[in-house]
């Protein structure tokens, strides 16, 4: 499988963000792939930004990863349910990520539906929610803080530029567009806030 190489996530946050939308993120969970398109991120850059847990070079146990070089996973656990996956980004020291915050399942459906819903049937509700928040992704991707920190340029967790790099059939997609706009959840960042961080791809009229 053709991965992208840890050179892509050492440069602008904000940059990669906007690269990483449409891109296949693969996960292998007991020797099955399980792959979708990613369709929404967000950045977050400690220097600057009041709404990264690393904001002004604050280095503890939890954002330690943060620090590591570009192209692991920094993977926490918020609100005492979730977890969220995160991509380090920029030179090591540089504490830095691209949150994954939506993504559209390609492969592996099956067994995303089931660590997303158990033996609960796949109503439209479940279908058009399957995994469009980081908490969901993180759940059907069997995603937890046990997977921090892994190398994203490995074989358990990485990114490739199409399904096709992924040995994976490639789906055809309406036209889109990308948008971009503040993120979600931080209220608490002052200024931070109103940074357009947040891009999603969406389908053109």
């Amino acid at each position: 499988m053709a991965r992208l190489s840890r050179e892509f996530y050492n440069g602008d946050t904000v940059e990669i963000a906007q690269k990483l939308l449409g891109k296949t993120l693969v996960r292998v969970l007991d020797g099955e792939v399980l792959a979708g398109r990613i369709t929404e991120t967000e950045a977050y850059i400690g220097r600057c930004d009041k709404a990264c847990h690393a904001y002004n070079y604050r280095r503890t146990a939890r954002t330690e990863t943060l620090f590591m070089a570009p192209g692991h996973a920094y993977i926490y656990f918020i609100y005492g349910m979730y977890h969220c996956l995160n991509f380090v980004t920029e030179p090591e020291g540089e504490p830095a990520a691209v949150l994954i915050r939506a993504v559209e399942p390609i492969a592996g459906a099956e067994t995303i539906r089931r660590l997303r819903f158990g033996d609960r049937p796949l109503t439209a509700c479940r279908r058009k929610n399957f995994m469009n928040g980081p908490g969901k992704v993180c759940q059907g991707l069997a995603l937890t803080r046990a997977e921090n920190r892994l190398d994203l340029t490995g074989g358990v967790l990485f990114v490739c530029d199409s399904p096709a790099d992924a040995g994976l059939p490639c789906p055809s997609l309406p036209k889109e567009r990308m948008r971009a706009g503040p993120r979600i959840g931080i209220d608490y960042a002052e200024e931070a806030r109103d940074f357009p961080w947040r891009f999603r791809l969406e389908k053109e009229d």
